[in-house]
């Protein structure tokens, strides 16, 4: 009988939820769906600049470029998600510890930097730059969810 496939839900957070965690939300669950897995995937930002609001529209077209569907209205990160939620996946060092600081005694989710699967590298905030920055988070967040898929579904 084939081993049964651990439930995975992932939040992945960056700061406003409107350029990183949106795009990485979408490529994990793109990347998790042609590899015939089924988990659940949303994103959050820490802090509260953008609840409600769209991806940004780089982040859209750089997404759209490379055929992944996004849909994503930006939310806050709350006390919750850290209970619903296996794995919250933070863009980069600051954001990991805002999420450490509001992180409630009885979560169950793991937290950890996104790039502690691969290469501890940080997700760099694009928004104060061209699409290039955009496009180098793409492939960033693609090789970080190949690196996370795999990692989490050694175990």
């Amino acid at each position: 009988m084939p081993e049964k496939q651990p439930e995975l839900k992932v939040l992945v957070v960056c700061l406003g939820n409107i350029c990183r965690s949106p795009m990485g939300e979408a490529v994990l669950a793109d990347i998790a769906k042609k590899r015939g897995l089924n988990i659940t995937v949303d994103s959050a930002g820490t802090a509260g600049y953008h609840v409600g609001e769209e991806p940004d529209e780089r982040t859209v077209a750089v997404c759209k470029k490379h055929k992944v569907p996004i849909n994503s209205t930006a939310r806050q990160v709350k006390t919750s998600d850290f209970t619903q939620f296996t794995h919250i996946l933070a863009s980069d060092k600051n954001n990991l510890r805002d999420l450490e600081r509001i992180k409630p005694a009885n979560a169950t989710a793991e937290v950890r930097l996104w790039g502690s699967y691969l290469d501890n590298e940080p997700v760099p905030d694009p928004y104060y730059g061209g699409t290039d920055g955009f496009e180098k988070v793409f492939q960033q967040v693609t090789n970080f969810s190949n690196a996370f898929l795999d990692t989490v579904l050694e175990k």
